[in-house]
């Protein structure tokens, strides 16, 4: 089994790309999830964003050996607290979530994207954030200009990262991994092609940080 892990960093750090995956039949929850882990990505962000993603982060956490399932697109207490009732690790936020802290029944990576968003979720006890949408608010150049201001943040950038752009938001040093839905195309999904996703998977994990 996955180890225990105590923190958002220890996850963010066990793979260079943690895919975003939007699942809107459950029966390919799983089979997705052990072709990500199987290339090399057992961190999985599976998003609220369909009928059926609930029972999908319940499979793919009770299910799938060595990975760590997560829930994205969490925005109030009662989905961090809803997703980890039901065996997720640790949640994702496109923003900051009035009155959630680091404390918590799982672990939170809030989605920032200003200097003064930033602010807050340091303010609150964050270090470690979403940069979201990454490719609209100013992507690389945006993760420079916070590294000499914030040198205690660390960034998660997602949105438009593909793996044509994500070496270089990795070479940042202010980068822990990127956050992509690249490895998992829907029409590879919906095929069941497993093994194409499987060599996207292994490609992506072996982009060096």
């Amino acid at each position: 089994m996955t180890p225990h892990l105590a923190n958002m960093d220890e996850i963010l750090r066990l793979a260079p790309v943690i895919p975003v995956l939007v699942i809107e039949d459950l029966a390919h929850a799983v089979p997705l999830g052990r072709a990500l882990v199987a290339g090399g990505l057992p961190v999985l962000e599976i998003t609220l964003r369909t009928p059926a993603a609930l029972a999908c982060i319940e499979r793919m956490a009770g299910e799938i050996e060595g990975a760590v399932v997560g829930a994205g697109t969490a925005l109030t207490p009662a989905h961090r607290q809803a997703v980890a009732d039901i065996g997720a690790r640790f949640a994702v936020s496109p923003g900051l979530i009035e009155g959630q802290g680091p404390d918590g029944p799982i672990p939170l990576l809030p989605g920032i994207a200003t200097a003064t968003e930033l602010m807050a979720g340091l303010a609150a006890g964050f270090t470690r954030f979403k940069l979201f949408p990454a490719n609209v608010v100013g992507g690389i150049d945006a993760l420079k200009a916070f590294a000499s201001p914030f040198p205690q943040a660390r960034f998660c950038p997602t949105g438009g990262i593909s793996a044509g752009n994500a070496a270089d938001y990795l070479a940042l040093p202010n980068v822990v991994c990127v956050g992509g839905s690249w490895v998992a195309p829907v029409d590879a999904v919906r095929a069941g092609d497993w093994g194409r996703i499987t060599a996207l998977a292994r490609e992506a994990a072996a982009l060096l940080r």
